[in-house]
């Protein structure tokens, strides 16, 4: 029996409408998907309904760990951040009408002030609660500070928050320059969701990005050790493919979710 719930984030095979991706991710045999607000907005767009996105989320069964994502909160103060938050409003209320558990929270790009981020984040968690969906904080291992699992355990024990949670990655952890080791400094209920894949071992490090990343098992990493670690934490939720390929977009997307499985299978499971 599996240890972890699989899931599906449907930025594996971008091209494809939101409905389709649902009705992709179920019949290859997850259990869950995450779905990106772009995408949400694009169905919107054209005359669909987040109740339509909902129904072929009841009807296939799928449940949505995140949707993706939140940005402009970290950083910002005053009228920029009143309209930046108004934004990351009408995203968790999407959230909430998909039935998501959480919704991702990006850090900024540049250098950060974490007493900053700290505060905006708890902000950020108080009003999604109330919403009714939990904002999940992402470090990102190509940006110039927020990168680590430490990075995102600092900012969530500042903000002080029972509900703060962070978003695992093994291509940013090694992206950041991080230790997966540092895993086991988290309790279960601080982890939102572990996203899953893999990197090669080329080009360097700190040259690689999104595009990079392939499936888990083909890469470089020892996966198995991220996912003991995550065991002996108790941690017992979603791992969710999500890549960024090209070459996998201009592919079947029914088969590129179904090789994703089973390669996560492999690792989770061998």
């Amino acid at each position: 029996m599996a240890d972890f719930v699989y899931c599906l984030n449907s930025s594996t095979i971008r091209p494809v409408p939101i409905l389709q991706k649902i009705e992709i991710a179920a019949q290859s045999g997850y259990a869950a998907i995450e779905l990106w607000h772009d995408d949400i907005d694009a169905h919107l767009a054209r005359g669909g309904t987040l109740k339509d996105i909902r129904k072929a989320l009841d009807d296939q069964g799928l449940t949505v760990p995140t949707t993706i994502y939140l940005k402009g909160w970290f950083e910002t103060t005053g009228p920029e951040h009143v309209a930046e938050l108004d934004e990351c409003k009408r995203r968790m209320q999407q959230a909430v009408e998909v039935g998501a558990v959480h919704v991702i929270a990006g850090p900024p790009g540049g250098m950060a002030d974490h007493d900053l981020g700290a505060r905006n984040y708890r902000e950020l968690l108080e009003i999604g609660i109330a919403m009714g969906v939990k904002p999940a904080m992402e470090f990102l291992g190509f940006v110039d500070d927020i990168n680590t699992i430490e990075d995102g355990l600092e900012i969530i024990t500042r903000a002080g928050h029972p509900d703060g949670t962070v978003v695992l990655d093994p291509f940013h952890i090694f992206r950041g320059g991080g230790s997966a080791e540092s895993i086991a400094k988290l309790k279960p209920q601080q982890i939102a969701i572990m996203h899953f894949n893999d990197t090669p071992a080329h080009p360097p490090r700190v040259q690689q990005h999104d595009k990079d990343r392939v499936y888990p098992g083909d890469g470089h990493l020892d996966l198995k050790r991220e996912l003991d670690l995550l065991r002996q934490v108790g941690y017992d939720k979603w791992l969710s493919l999500e890549l960024f390929r090209e070459d996998l977009w201009a592919g079947d997307p029914r088969e590129v979710a179904r090789t994703g499985l089973e390669k996560m299978r492999a690792v989770a499971e061998g």
